[in-house]
């Protein structure tokens, strides 16, 4: 059930920009709008998670009645989009209250599900954020199969299905058998759990493995529609693949979950980790195959591994952190993690309009590298 929640109220995040196209033509946006609106979210989910670490507000309070309220505004910012009278400053704003609610689901929906689980904690996340990922990729789907012009249906159906996850969860899940309340406030909270060596590798693992990931996830239809405008006799279906690409995200989030298990939990993201890197090196190159199954193949395997490592560090994260303060060290971890979403989507995006060089994509493996030297460098 928190799965399900989980994968319910992530549809949010990306529905913006499953239907990026109509926006900039029914608002008279700029071809910038991708990258600021992804921004926007971004921003608002880091603040979220910042305001909610400082006031410890997973640990404190319900973290089921945290999650409902968040998907309720959630879902009423996003259904807000299809108002005939926006502009770029008002599509932000929501776009920025929504990722605000959803500092109340994904690090919380973590938080609830180590509350119900200590041993197997890596396969339960593995569950989660591959929920995560088909929620993220859900939108593409929905645009893939829904008439062109009724891009609005897709605003309207994600902010449905966010409020049903909402609903059930407050429904059907209590607070988890090893949940362990803050009793006050302490403000420095979010700083405390870094004293820790084994806590701060596996942050900074997770701080390389966001470089990547989510300007990944934004530039797959630009990186589809660039290899159409290569290769004139190919023809892609963007939205179709793009949710694939992402969606199978999940799957290797599950399986990364089962091999940790046999070989561990850091040793199995850190593989991850190298992997994707390893794509990040090899995508100027893949451009030139005339091959589209290749291609396709090619971003299929990126979409498997880069988020493979997601939950892992998550367990990580949960594993060196105490008890009472897990929910706030997931989610300053978080929070940290998504302000470097925002400097490494503007940054590419930056580049992408100065330049059509296809080796542009070779920043993304900057992430990766470090993150892979801090979790070598960290005590075993």
């Amino acid at each position: 059930m928190i799965v399900i929640s989980q994968f319910c109220c992530t549809s949010l995040w990306f529905a913006s920009n499953a239907i990026m196209g109509d926006l900039v033509e029914t608002f008279g946006l700029a071809l910038t709008a991708t990258g600021v609106l992804t921004a926007a979210i971004q921003f608002g989910f880091i603040l979220g998670t910042l305001v909610f670490a400082v006031m410890m507000i997973a640990d404190r309070f319900s973290p089921s009645k945290v999650f409902y309220f968040c998907a309720v505004i959630g879902a009423t910012c996003n259904a807000l989009i299809v108002w005939h009278g926006h502009g770029l400053a008002s599509l932000m704003f929501l776009r920025f209250l929504t990722g605000f609610s959803l500092a109340g689901i994904y690090p919380v929906g973590m938080k609830i599900a180590s509350d119900y689980y200590q041993e197997g904690l890596g396969k339960s996340l593995g569950f989660l954020v591959g929920a995560l990922v088909l929620g993220t990729a859900f939108p593409h789907l929905l645009k893939g199969i829904i008439d062109p012009s009724l891009w609005k249906l897709v605003i309207l159906a994600t902010s449905s299905i966010a409020l049903i996850g909402g609903t059930l969860m407050i429904i059907y899940i209590p607070d988890g058998p090893y949940r362990l309340p803050a009793k006050q406030l302490e403000i420095s909270a979010f700083l405390k759990v870094f004293q820790n060596q084994k806590f701060r590798a596996a942050a900074f693992g997770y701080f390389g493995h966001m470089w990547e990931l989510y300007t990944f996830w934004a530039f797959v239809p630009i990186l589809l529609k660039t290899y159409s405008q290569l290769h004139a006799n190919i023809v892609l279906d963007i939205p179709t693949l793009s949710f694939l690409i992402i969606a199978i995200g999940g799957v290797g989030c599950v399986i990364a979950a089962y091999i940790s298990r046999y070989f561990g939990v850091k040793k199995t993201a850190t593989l991850a980790l190298a992997l994707s890197c390893l794509c990040c090196i090899v995508c100027p190159f893949i451009f030139m195959t005339t091959s589209e199954i290749l291609f396709i193949a090619f971003l299929m395997f990126w979409g498997l591994v880069v988020i493979a490592d997601s939950p892992l560090f998550s367990t990580l994260v949960a594993h060196n952190a105490e008890p009472k303060l897990k929910g706030t060290a997931l989610t300053i971890v978080n929070c940290i993690g998504y302000s470097i979403t925002i400097i490494s989507i503007l940054l590419l995006t930056s580049i992408h309009q100065l330049t059509n060089s296809k080796f542009i994509y070779m920043v993304l493996a900057i992430g990766p590298i470090i993150g892979i030297i801090a979790l070598i460098r960290a005590p075993k």
